[in-house]
């Protein structure tokens, strides 16, 4: 027996696929940590995923298809059984597909044993969340503490840590502490960091084919194990004429390039929502503004389009949290213009619901409006299109507000209605569009999906009591609506 280039120990035998097996043992998923390793182990390391939410979870499924021997873990037993089982427990298309196969193909497993985990991968990359901390802007790191410490505990020989949450810069070292401390003495385990750049809806492309790949390590043996755990989207770009760029930097430079990117794009899209502002109040056309302006190259046209603000797990929290931490290392006057950027996007909200109550004539009063026996059909519940996430939604959170306002809101999503409901009883809702519209005396669309985009004015128009719509996407023509007699209502427009 001898160690190979990983350091796992070989022995001879059957491949992974015949060996690792799950069973009963109490409550938890158990794997077999006996498993044989690859039979080819110096190609590609084993990998896991500590976290098997919608970043990990998509990222294993994918990594699995790149050919990677791969594992997901999570504490959540139900979680993982759906996974186990073949069946993603979030909406993301491609994604059910890709599963099944490559839980057919043995390359990919799911379990709550830590051990078996420990046991098996050469680099464990972090995927658990950072949500805001309570009462705070900045970033709750607990998930990440105990999923560390855990791991560590259960640890027998060199491992690769590698950070892909987002996080606080400064949280690598922090990782690097709690390894030290919590892993066995001697196995000098190392911590790297490769942020992730996923977009809900597209994710499946973002992984496979990337526009990006950032890395950092600590000594050259990580940095060729990072080479090697992204061979597999290199080589995919190779034979598809693509070329990928690699940054690999320094830790901190790595932990800073998502919650940087997301704050640019934040500031982006909360600049036309207050260019949206100032043609509403001038009698100007903020559609058009966006076009004219997106033409120049230093600014480019993508994330101009004005709306009811940006949402999601994402940018909200990654905003303020790169304030927060800005601000503990001393930098904080640097940033406050985020605190207005998030400012903007909430009161988009605000801004929404006086639309609606002045579209309907009812203009709000010292006590807000009062939009009682109006029937509002709403379109959209999710934070974006093509997916079932009703994390921090304006378009829900308006919902809401209109519902407070003793609106009567009836609610349709193609695929968020499940999650929209649990979060927000109070309001009704309906599994077809024309269950929502029927009858109303408002139609507000207010997420783009393709189902909502291609609306025909006529037709709706005979469905509904009172032509009127609040398009919150600014996705349609509005003198085409008008023409069918509608009453038209954009956002700075």
């Amino acid at each position: 027996m001898r160690d190979d280039s990983y350091g796992r120990r070989r022995t001879p035998g059957p491949a992974l696929d015949q060996h690792w097996t799950f069973h009963r043992q109490g409550t938890h998923l158990m794997a077999n940590a006996n498993q044989t390793p690859s039979q080819n182990p110096t190609t590609r390391p084993r990998i896991s995923f500590l976290g098997c939410g919608y970043l990990g979870a998509t990222y294993a499924i994918c990594f699995a298809e790149l050919g990677y021997e791969v594992v997901g873990y999570d504490v959540d037993t139900a979680k993982i059984e759906s996974f186990a089982s073949g069946t993603v427990p979030f909406h993301e298309p491609g994604l059910p597909e890709l599963l099944k196969k490559n839980l057919e193909s043995g390359r990919l497993r799911f379990t709550t044993d830590v051990q078996a985990v420990a046991d098996f991968a050469d680099v464990h990359f972090i995927c658990v969340g950072t949500p805001q901390r309570k009462g705070e802007h900045g970033a709750d790191l607990s998930y990440i503490e105990a999923a560390v410490v855990d791991l560590a505990k259960h640890l027998t020989r060199k491992v690769l840590i590698v950070g892909k949450s987002t996080v606080p810069v400064g949280t690598a070292s922090w990782v690097q502490e709690l390894l030290d401390r919590h892993a066995p003495e001697g196995l000098g385990v190392e911590v790297g960091w490769s942020p992730e750049f996923l977009q809900e809806s597209n994710a499946m492309h973002d992984v496979l084919r990337p526009n990006r790949i950032v890395y950092a390590s600590q000594s050259a043996w990580a940095s060729q194990l990072l080479k090697d755990v992204h061979r597999g989207i290199l080589e995919l770009a190779a034979v598809e004429d693509r070329e990928v760029p690699v940054v690999e930097t320094d830790l901190a430079t790595a932990e800073l390039v998502k919650v940087a990117a997301n704050a640019f794009l934040a500031t982006k899209i909360s600049f036309i929502n207050a260019m949206a502002d100032l043609s509403e109040a001038a009698g100007a056309d903020v559609a058009d503004l966006a076009k004219a302006i997106g033409y120049d190259q230093r600014i480019g046209n993508k994330f101009l389009r004005a709306g009811i603000g940006f949402g999601g797990g994402c940018l909200p929290k990654d905003i303020r949290a790169l304030s927060a931490r800005a601000g503990e290392l001393g930098v904080g006057e640097s940033f406050r213009f985020l605190d207005e950027v998030d400012g903007i996007n909430t009161r988009r909200r605000t801004h929404t619901v006086r639309a609606v109550a002045n579209l309907v004539g009812r203009p709000p009063g010292p006590n807000g409006p009062d939009l009682s026996g109006v029937r509002v059909a709403y379109l959209g519940a999710t934070f974006k299109p093509d997916t079932d996430d009703i994390r921090d939604s304006p378009a829900l959170d308006i919902a809401r507000r209109l519902r407070a306002a003793r609106a009567d809101v009836v609610v349709y999503d193609p695929e968020g209605l499940e999650n929209a409901q649990a979060a927000a009883p109070e309001l009704s809702f309906v599994k077809t569009l024309a269950e929502a519209v029927a009858g109303a005396d408002v139609v507000c669309a207010m997420v783009p999906w393709e189902e909502f985009r291609i609306l025909d004015p006529e037709a709706l128009g005979r469905q509904v009591a009172e032509r009127r719509l609040l398009d919150g996407m600014n996705a349609y023509d509005p003198e085409q609506w008008r023409k069918h007699g509608w009453t038209y209502q954009g956002i700075g427009r």
